[in-house]
């Protein structure tokens, strides 16, 4: 279904160790809102959407989500790369260490580990799509919240560009409910029928 490019969607070049900003940045990888919760949850409720177009940004926008999980690895793994068990107590990440050394656990930043219990799905195209929506909002204020700690010009400009395409999502997403809304004014039989 995929071809997969060995580039990053948007590249990451950090120089400058900081490891208590990538504990930070776990949140986005692994935490309730973070990109894992979003690719999976797009994934799999296109399964319960109703028409081409509603499945096909379900799969782009989960396929997108994705790549953000690599970038959002990578930026942890050059934040941390080379740090000293010093470093890394400092930054709050001794637990992370002991437990998982320095792999890049899909967890949030307390070490949490990734749930599905995080995915929001109902089978239902209006309130999954609206549920996304919001997802994508929350998204976007967490790496808002992460442009306000970071300090390096390369983290900033990498947090930038995710927040970005979280509000493009969220604009996709808007389209699709419009969209998912008339097909289910106009097409009641296909909800009651077993067409799925």
């Amino acid at each position: 279904m995929w071809i997969y490019e060995k580039r990053l969607q948007f590249p990451v070049d950090i120089k400058k160790r900081d490891p208590k900003m990538a504990k930070a940045i776990f949140d986005a990888l692994g935490g309730a809102d973070g990109e894992l919760a979003a690719s999976m949850e797009y994934l799999q409720q296109r399964y319960s959407m109703p028409t081409g177009q509603s499945i096909a940004t379900l799969t782009d926008i989960g396929t997108e989500e994705l790549a953000h999980l690599e970038i959002v690895s990578s930026m942890i793994y050059q934040l941390t790369d080379g740090a000293s068990i010093d470093e890394l107590k400092k930054a709050g990440l001794d637990g992370v260490y002991a437990g998982r050394g320095t792999s890049i656990f899909l967890a949030d930043p307390e070490g949490t580990p990734w749930t599905a219990a995080y995915i929001d799905m109902k089978g239902d195209p209006v309130a999954d799509i609206t549920s996304n929506m919001a997802a994508e909002q929350r998204a976007r204020a967490g790496y808002e919240h992460l442009l306000d700690l970071a300090t390096d010009d390369e983290v900033v400009r990498v947090l930038s560009y995710l927040r970005e395409r979280e509000v493009v999502h969220f604009q996709r997403f808007g389209e699709t409910l419009m969209h998912v809304q008339d097909f289910c004014a106009t097409n009641r039989h296909f909800f009651m029928d077993d067409h799925h």
